[in-house]
């Protein structure tokens, strides 16, 4: 009989038959007794992971199946035990994280953050004509789910989307074209995972294709984006940067990237809102009917092993 470890109450979600469920507020601290954890064969991981993995997986011989509430899996794959599967949440933080993407293309061209600080400064601002977002062209670099999701939200911005990704499609450039295809946008999104193969795909380089005035928008993770050489094109004026991730994250007090110009800050918060919650408890019941049926798992991530 399936054990289902979760940081959801037993209400939150219905239960199939033959399920047993145990539920934790997701603190390390309040894992249940050792003898509960021998049976586990899922862990539902808390969306605000901090605990360390291995510690915790030593203590369930009986695990198959890990379910993480994020997207991108870059800080747990290396902490998977051998035998044990791993699923993400994709799907799960579509809507947030395009929402968010198109929240902060909006503000950085439109000028909303000096809005706000004359606002709280009481302050009339000069009239001033600010970037439309309406015929620009807008690259989404990483177009899996929530880049298509995010080109839908676009759709009536009257934009050209082009789209990049790791393998090429139909409609869809590869990576290997990024310095012919990025002296013509005017806004680079970046949503890639982060591996080997991007960490500091924006260097340098990349910043250098991008056309005068571009905007760069990360809401991937931090190290996609080498922050020295983010911080070289803004701090000069050239480029513009909205960030919902940093490198450091959290980015701490006095990081040049606070002060830089052109540089709009958002604390990681792509897919904290309020969509969030139902559509995980969907995923997660939908996955253990999966396991209690000896279905596939959705989302499976491949370790490489």
């Amino acid at each position: 009989m399936p054990l289902v470890l979760s940081p959801f109450a037993p209400d939150a979600f219905e239960v199939p038959p033959g399920v047993d469920l145990v539920s934790y507020s997701g603190a390390t601290a309040d894992l249940p007794s050792d003898d509960v954890l021998a049976d586990v064969t899922m862990w539902v991981l808390p969306y605000d992971l901090s605990a360390d993995l291995r510690s915790t997986t030593s203590r369930m011989p009986r695990l198959e199946v890990i379910q993480a509430q994020s997207a991108g899996t870059d800080g747990i794959v290396a902490q998977i035990p051998d035998g044990v599967r791993l699923c993400n949440a994709r799907g799960v933080h579509d809507a947030a994280t395009a929402e968010l993407g198109v929240g902060l293309i909006l503000a950085s061209l439109r000028g909303i953050p000096a809005f706000v600080r004359a606002q709280d400064e009481q302050r009339w601002l000069a009239y001033r004509w600010w970037d439309a977002l309406a015929d620009k062209t807008v690259m989404i670099v990483g177009y899996g789910s929530i880049g298509q999701a995010l080109e839908r939200r676009l759709a009536g911005f009257e934009v050209d989307v082009v789209r990049v990704a790791r393998r090429a499609r139909d409609g869809v450039h590869t990576t290997s074209e990024l310095p012919d295809l990025l002296p013509s946008a005017d806004v680079v999104v970046l949503l890639t995972p982060l591996t080997d193969q991007t960490r500091h795909l924006a260097d340098a380089g990349f910043l250098a294709a991008m056309k005068d005035g571009a905007l760069l928008v990360n809401l991937a993770r931090g190290p996609v984006v080498d922050s020295d050489a983010l911080l070289a094109e803004v701090e000069t004026g050239r480029l513009r940067a909205a960030l919902d991730v940093t490198d450091p994250e959290p980015l701490p007090p006095g990081h040049p990237l606070w002060s830089a110009p052109g540089v709009l800050i958002s604390p990681h918060v792509a897919g904290g809102t309020t969509a969030m919650r139902p559509r995980m408890l969907a995923l997660v019941q939908e996955q253990v009917r999966r396991l209690a049926a000896g279905e596939e798992l959705a989302n499976e991530v491949p370790l490489g092993r």
